[in-house]
């Protein structure tokens, strides 16, 4: 009897079970849907940590976001790409599993995200150059090692985050456990240039005659180290994000962009002035950095790590791996990401969270900056 009595008490679980589900009504609004997405991802640990708060940061409120399972585990900040192109608002997807090894920060620089929403953008205007961008990172990275009591941080930087992180790494490495560089910026213009011909290459090969003559119609591009135009830039990246150049397999971001409005952190104002905040950003800074010449950064006296996508013609993965052959640093690892382009953690976010732990994360382990 008692088996029967067993399949019985299954079979009327599962009927109330399917039925509940069946019953829970989908999301009706952004508000809804965002409630599911936090309480999904909500730090359960006993000594957890969620906050979302401004701080005082070069003299404006700049936003945060710092999420993980112990204060006592390394702190890691984030610095996005873009210029504008915050992480913040989709680190929901691809941080959950960070959070469990490291203090995570998200920040919102100066004239992006929720940062930009809280200050007046004609009075950040004047301020919006490359020098004060790496004076915030300082601040920034002063104040997390001040409010958890560490010695050191990791600092990840993206794309136009790699190029704040590494100038942090030349002017601060005291402060750092390591450095890791994601989609990292080496020489600018000659990444434009190989981008474009990628671009040139992938049109002809799948005959799309728009493209060819779109792209044909912007030589010369990226000559010398005259900043490209953001009009032919846009044209360009039109193209490169149509064959993969962003996302592999995907053109371009925008199941990233869509992403961003299912952000917890992110309020409807806050929302409806991302985009905003991002073309703010790109104005005020992206020609100039596309003029850089990192390359010429030849030692650094902090460890250093790529994680590079082997896809990236977005910012050149393969002018970044020339470029960490030959520079010195204390400890320097190269980590190919074979199915990503320059969106990795998103791409592939399994291998991110595995390199982070059992590559990065020792650093801070050997140095007792661990539970």
């Amino acid at each position: 009897m008692i088996k029967p009595i067993l399949v019985a008490f299954l079979a009327v679980t599962a009927a109330l079970s399917t039925n509940a589900y069946a019953q829970a009504p989908a999301p009706t609004s952004r508000s809804e849907a965002t409630k599911i997405v936090a309480d999904i991802r909500k730090v359960v640990a006993d000594n957890g940590i969620e906050r979302l708060e401004a701080v005082r940061i070069g003299g404006i409120d700049q936003w945060v976001s710092i999420r993980g399972n112990d204060p006592r585990n390394p702190v890691l900040l984030m610095l996005h790409g873009g210029p504008g192109w915050v992480a913040m608002p989709t680190s929901w997807y691809f941080q959950r599993g960070w959070e469990e090894y490291f203090t995570v920060v998200q920040w919102d620089q100066r004239g992006a995200g929720k940062t930009y929403a809280a200050n007046d953008p004609a009075l950040v205007a004047p301020t919006m150059t490359r020098e004060r961008m790496i004076a915030d990172t300082e601040e920034m990275v002063a104040w997390l090692r001040k409010e958890f009591g560490k010695d050191k941080v990791f600092v990840v930087g993206h794309s136009w985050g790699s190029y704040l992180g590494l100038e942090l790494a030349q002017r601060r490495p005291e402060w750092l456990h390591a450095y890791v560089g994601i989609g990292q910026i080496s020489n600018a213009p000659e990444s434009e240039r190989r981008g474009y011909v990628w671009t040139l290459q992938q049109a002809k090969a799948a005959g799309n005659a728009e493209a060819v003559a779109e792209l044909e119609a912007l030589a010369p591009y990226a000559q010398g180290n005259e900043p490209v135009p953001l009009e032919k830039l846009f044209k360009q990246r039109k193209w490169l994000n149509e064959y993969g150049g962003m996302v592999h397999n995907r053109t371009g971001g925008s199941a990233e962009a869509a992403a961003i409005r299912l952000s917890p952190e992110y309020t409807d104002d806050d929302l409806a002035k991302v985009w905003k905040a991002n073309d703010f950003s790109t104005r005020h800074l992206l020609s100039e950095v596309l003029t850089l010449d990192m390359s010429r950064v030849h030692q650094l006296k902090t460890p250093l790590f790529l994680f590079l996508g082997r896809h990236d013609y977005n910012v050149s993965s393969e002018l970044a791996a020339e470029w960490f052959t030959q520079v010195e640093a204390p400890a320097k690892q190269l980590v190919w990401f074979e199915q990503s382009a320059h969106e990795l953690m998103i791409e592939e976010p399994g291998k991110t969270l595995l390199t982070l732990v059992q590559q990065v994360r020792p650093i801070a382990e050997r140095a007792g900056d661990v539970p």
